[in-house]
């Protein structure tokens, strides 16, 4: 390492709801600098979830969000020419980020008619625990559980 590491930029808080979370959401569904657009997508899909499920949105996302959020993960580490999966845990800070593109890729995958409606039905399915989200942090506990054997590895 050169240089000293690149001090964390403070994110504003996003107006609707003043919660810096919501803030690096939209920023990670953003394409092209597009930040309005993310906004309006976000806000319509909050607005659908209330509609559909008549409670709060915004409640129900952070509650998505968590059912998304990984504990552990699995690394590839090279030892003696042969290539293991060591699990590791993941900090809080990862934990939120992955969760976050989980979230925004299975919700890109959906089909239905905008993208709004696409994330607010993976966030409803991620919320009840079920949907493609929650299946990749299933599948990722249990590659970690399955290399647990490894774990020794660990650096």
């Amino acid at each position: 390492m050169r240089k000293s590491r690149a001090k964390k930029r403070p994110l504003s808080p996003d107006p609707k709801f003043n919660d810096q979370q919501v803030t690096r959401f939209v920023n990670m569904m953003m394409w092209s600098g597009k930040k309005g657009v993310a906004f309006k997508i976000f806000y319509d899909a909050m607005d659908i979830i209330s509609e559909k499920t008549k409670s709060d949105g915004y409640e129900m996302w952070k509650k998505a969000l968590n059912n998304i959020m990984p504990l552990v993960e699995v690394r590839s580490r090279r030892i003696g020419g042969a290539t293991f999966q060591i699990p590791t845990e993941i900090r809080p800070d990862r934990k939120v980020s992955v969760g976050m593109k989980w979230l925004i890729t299975f919700a890109r995958k959906r089909n239905g008619k905008s993208m709004a409606e696409k994330m607010a039905s993976e966030i409803m399915s991620a919320a009840k625990n079920e949907g493609a989200a929650v299946k990749k942090k299933e599948d990722t506990h249990r590659m970690a559980e399955a290399n647990k054997a490894f774990s020794h590895f660990r650096v």
